[in-house]
């Protein structure tokens, strides 16, 4: 189950390899663990330099009969190996699983010059260089035994596809560059015909695609898309004219193509779910780099209409982003301060809530969370996936692991997580891209 990064030899130029440990030289965090976890985290003041830190977690993949370890009183096996690049997860009405197998548009990132091959380079190097498979994949466990049997390529010939979502008889699927639909039938294991489109996406045709990945959530009554974009830089370095309807979540009418902003200055908003005592959006969000290693914390929050959470001007709140100029004070002072810090550069992907959830009753009431793990950060931070509690729609006490193991002991990147769904059994879905790999987390089975 390695990794294809591990069959490629990792070139680069004697220029670019002496930056990169240069940069691994500097920048130790200073905060303790847990110091930038939760609702009041330390922000404290920004480290900048010529050389930003990077810190890389080679790709190296899971030896045969390796898995991730699971917490305490649970079991971990794989679901279905041998996939390419899988990212995303989606749980269709009747058991079914669609694996979104994708990776970036080429030529996209719009970071140019010695910053751009270094970026390129660390990329390739923690397995995410490869061409996308562009294809959503179907599992199916017909038996109930926890593995997948049946693989189907569902859908393919697809652009760098992402979120997924059914209404009624029709899957929706964003695209890098655009909104489409499919008809869908009950016990569907391919689509045969071709994907009509709703609405181009940021980052179509010619346009800078930076943070590629678009997720997608309906609503429950099916008449609203929500669709997270990220930024197309890491602080509008590119101009606030490559940021237009970006680093926000959109709110499409798929009936119409109508859309609108629905909330923004989120640097990139991924994983997208419905909190569900509440019934409010929450969202994972990626923060800013090249602050330090202990700025700023991604987070988790609840996402209302209307609200603006900072980016790019500003973080956790009224912490102001110096780099960035012209300044908005006035947008400033209405910037959200997040729920709950995960923790800086911990690269927050997967979301769900544990509804349906059969892991234990202290995973009863809160989210789990991908963590893909930090490639700019000294030590690494993330590479695991976490669970936060909630109590009355709000998180509440700490953060605990779910699943990690996936660095060795020589902080190898054995696989890296991303989406995470509940199956229709109540067991953890976990979507690992590095080692291309779909987990399976369930309660440990009684001893004997």
């Amino acid at each position: 189950m390695r990794s294809d990064a591990v069959t490629r030899p990792f070139a680069i130029s004697l220029a670019t390899a002496a930056t990169i440990a240069l940069a691994a030289c500097g920048g130790q965090a200073k905060l303790r663990e847990g110091q930038d976890v939760g609702a009041k985290p330390e922000i404290v003041p920004p480290e900048t330099s010529a050389i930003p830190v990077l810190k890389i977690a080679p790709a190296k993949g899971w030896a045969e009969g390796q898995t991730p370890t699971a917490a305490t009183g649970l079991s971990v096996k794989a679901f279905a190996t041998g996939l390419d690049h899988p990212r995303w997860l989606y749980v269709l009405p009747n058991g079914d699983v669609l694996v979104a197998e994708s990776n970036a548009p080429p030529g996209k990132r719009g970071i140019k010059g010695i910053k751009g091959k270094i970026m390129g380079s660390v990329m390739k190097k923690a397995g995410s260089g490869a061409p996308s498979a562009n294809r959503i994949t179907l599992l199916r466990d017909a038996d109930g035994d926890g593995v997948a049997e049946t693989r189907t390529v569902f859908a393919q010939n697809l652009t760098s596809p992402f979120g997924m979502a059914l209404v009624g008889n029709t899957l929706f699927v964003a695209n890098a560059d655009a909104l489409v639909k499919f008809a869908y039938a009950d016990g569907d294991k391919q689509l045969t015909a071709a994907p009509q489109k709703i609405i181009d996406l940021p980052g179509a045709g010619e346009q800078l695609n930076h943070h590629w990945t678009k997720s997608l959530l309906a609503s429950k009554d099916g008449r609203r898309l929500f669709v997270g974009v990220g930024s197309n830089s890491n602080a509008a370095d590119n101009g606030m004219e490559a940021e237009v309807n970006r680093a926000n979540i959109l709110e499409i009418d798929p009936a119409t193509g109508a859309q609108r902003v629905f909330a923004s200055g989120l640097r990139n908003p991924v994983g997208l779910a419905w909190e569900p005592s509440t019934g409010a959006l929450w969202a994972v969000v990626n923060e800013r780099d090249e602050l330090g290693s202990d700025l700023v914390p991604d987070y988790l929050t609840r996402v209302d209409d209307g609200a603006f959470y900072g980016w790019p001007y500003s973080y956790w709140g009224q912490h102001v982003d110096t780099r960035v100029k012209p300044q908005k004070p006035e947008l400033v002072a209405s910037a959200r301060v997040p729920d709950f810090a995960l923790g800086a550069h911990v690269a927050s992907l997967g979301l769900t809530f544990a509804t349906g959830q059969k892991l234990g009753d202290g995973y009863a009431d809160g989210a789990f969370i991908g963590l893909h793990g930090s490639w700019n950060r000294e030590p690494l931070a993330g590479y695991k996936v976490v669970f936060v509690p909630f109590r009355n729609g709000k998180p509440t006490g700490s953060m605990v692991d779910v699943l990690g193991g996936f660095l060795d002991s020589q902080l190898n990147a054995r696989g890296r997580p991303v989406g995470v769904t509940i199956a229709h059994d109540g067991a953890l879905l976990v979507a690992d891209d590095v080692g291309n790999a779909v987990w399976r987390v369930s309660t440990s089975a009684p001893a004997r």
